[in-house]
């Protein structure tokens, strides 16, 4: 049995670590700019951010939970707000449908445990429009690739936390976004190698 001290440890470096994921974003936004970033998966990771905001402290009682989503909120709307969801209302809308499609009206339907995984489907569906843009562009900038290899970690970390704590619908939801987010860091490697590759044969032929 792991000691109960371990456990919550365990969820505040993953509070942690979340936080410090949506950070480097939050960053690279404002360094490079936005292009490759999706508006619509960014979207939903606010309003995901809400709902386990109200789980961790309706369902769960859990102040790390509450905390993990609570301390990345502010830097998760700004880089919504750099992105102009008014100018791309109709991306905006198909993102808050989806998250009422599948977080809310499950919840509605089943309680908290359907709401939970109606919202592990959302989280990975929600990385499907960031996976689909550096698919299709190879300006990818904007991108950070440390925040979803840091985000894949800390999806880890609470998968360790809530098995202790035996919350297995969050459990389960966090392992799907997790594996997702893997791929995308890997995708924003590979984009941010292809304009390096691309930066250095322009200086070639320029000299």
């Amino acid at each position: 049995m792991v000691p109960h001290s371990l456990v919550e440890l365990i969820s505040w470096i993953a509070v942690s670590a979340g936080t410090l994921s949506v950070w480097a974003q939050f960053r690279r936004v404002n360094v490079q700019g936005i292009e490759g970033v999706s508006l619509a998966t960014w979207l939903m990771f606010l309003l995901i951010g809400g709902f386990w905001i109200a789980y961790g402290d309706l369902s769960a009682h859990s102040f790390a939970i509450v905390c993990g989503s609570l301390l990345a909120w502010p830097l998760q709307a700004s880089i919504v707000f750099r992105l102009k969801p008014w100018e791309h209302w109709r991306g905006a809308s198909q993102a808050t449908a989806l998250f009422l499609a599948t977080c809310v009206a499950p919840g509605v339907i089943g309680g908290w445990a359907w709401c939970v995984y109606g919202c592990g489907l959302a989280m990975t569906l929600l990385r499907v429009p960031q996976f689909l843009d550096l698919l299709r562009t190879r300006d990818a900038s904007g991108v950070s690739s440390a925040s979803w290899f840091i985000s894949s970690g800390t999806a880890f970390l609470w998968i360790a936390y809530y098995s202790q704590v035996g919350l297995w619908a969050p459990l389960i939801a966090t392992a799907c976004s997790g594996s997702a987010s893997v791929l995308i860091g890997s995708m924003a490697v590979w984009r941010h190698r292809q304009e390096k590759e691309e930066f250095i044969r322009r200086e070639v032929f320029a000299t």
